[in-house]
């Protein structure tokens, strides 16, 4: 299994950053490689829309409000890996004002050798979380 972490410090209420990210419809709103959500399977199955025309479909496998954290794994799509779940999680900063969103996820290379796959989703978590900086000014 390949592992890949990333995650971002923000200067901003989790909650604040929670109430953008956590709804597992609302990739569109902070990810730009994402054109479009739609929900099906009352709500636990997205189906995205990519920029170039691929799509991916996405079913959440956990999800807590309260602790701002969710689960998904990809059903299927176009990107180079199998068997892949992930995780979204913004938890408070301990002593600061702020937030850090984690975005990680582990998965099969699928087609390619490791390091691409590894590479390929590091580059999804980081223009998401880049952008999330971007949203809010920092």
């Amino acid at each position: 299994m390949a592992k890949v972490k990333m995650s971002t410090p923000l200067p901003v209420p989790a909650d604040q950053v929670w109430k953008l990210i956590g709804g597992f419809n609302a990739l569109p709103d902070w990810h730009p490689a994402v054109q479009k959500s739609e929900l099906a399977d009352g709500g636990r199955v997205r189906r995205l829309q990519l920029l170039g025309g691929a799509s991916l479909v996405e079913r959440m496998e956990s999800f807590d409000d309260n602790d701002h954290v969710y689960t998904y794994s990809i059903e299927k799509g176009a990107l180079p890996v199998a068997n892949y779940k992930s995780t979204v999680r913004v938890r408070k900063e301990e002593g600061k004002d702020g937030c850090v969103v984690e975005w990680s996820g582990d998965f099969v290379p699928a087609g390619v050798p490791e390091n691409d796959a590894v590479a390929t989703m590091q580059g999804i978590y980081q223009a998401g979380l880049d952008n999330l900086r971007k949203l809010f000014n920092v």
